[in-house]
């Protein structure tokens, strides 16, 4: 590709993400702030997370973003434990510092403007999926295909690393979510209940995939057409 088509193409894409970034209403922040604590508190309960484990951040403003600290278990958060970043990563507001992983949530924002919310977890089940590798990408549950769509694995990073942040940016405009090799699950979505919602989904779809597969022995997949059909369907319960 010519070196002009590569700028006009970058150009292209530049002028997208901010139409995008216009067209965007934020959560408040005293409502971001209530849903994050509300959030961690369900992923405590469901053990999604043990121990410090897990991160949840909500976008409120073209660079502003609310996020756990690390450190504290998502149970046991207060309001005035959280702390508010830039997308670089800034601190702007705050006490407590940021998890390393919030590297992976901004990159998300910067990919993918319509994004508004992140949520990683280690659901045990996910993360069985996660540890061997498998993709939950099996069509035998409708409600899945509609709402996740295909879960693949992005590559094998190290924890807090900058590699983290590079292994999710190629699907953060084209799926759901993903299985983090070896470590666990992150879901996105352009509000943060919905974003909460995609992990509980995934780790019930991956259970159903489990028990079909290795308990039960059988399970009968969804034809092209059946799935095409409930593809179709994603515009009508207002999702993309």
């Amino acid at each position: 590709m010519k070196r002009g088509e590569k700028a006009k193409k970058k150009l292209i894409k530049n002028e997208e993400n901010q139409k995008d970034i216009k067209q965007t209403v934020y959560m408040s922040e005293k409502d971001a702030k209530k849903a994050i604590i509300d959030i961690g508190q369900r992923m405590y309960v469901k053990n999604f997370v043990a121990a410090n484990d897990g991160n949840i951040s909500i976008k409120t403003g073209d660079n502003e973003v609310w996020a756990t600290p690390t450190g504290v278990s998502k149970g046991f958060m207060k309001k005035k434990m959280l702390v508010k970043v830039d997308l670089d990563g800034n601190i702007l507001e705050g006490t407590y510092k940021p998890s390393s992983e919030l590297k992976m949530h901004l990159r998300a924002y910067k990919e993918n403007p319509k994004i508004k919310s992140v949520c990683h977890a280690h659901p045990p089940i996910c993360t069985c999926f996660a540890i061997a590798g498998i993709p939950l990408d099996t069509p035998i549950l409708a409600e899945a295909v509609i709402t996740l769509g295909n879960v693949p694995v992005a590559p094998y990073a190290e924890l807090g690393s900058e590699e983290v942040p590079e292994v999710i940016a190629p699907y953060c405009r084209t799926h759901s979510g993903l299985l983090l090799a070896n470590h666990g699950a992150v879901t996105w979505a352009g509000d943060a209940y919905r974003a909460y919602y995609r992990l509980e989904s995934m780790e019930y779809y991956a259970n159903l995939l489990m028990l079909t597969e290795k308990i039960i022995g059988k399970r009968n997949i969804l034809t092209d057409e059946q799935i095409e059909r409930l593809i179709a369907m994603r515009e009508k319960f207002g999702m993309q």
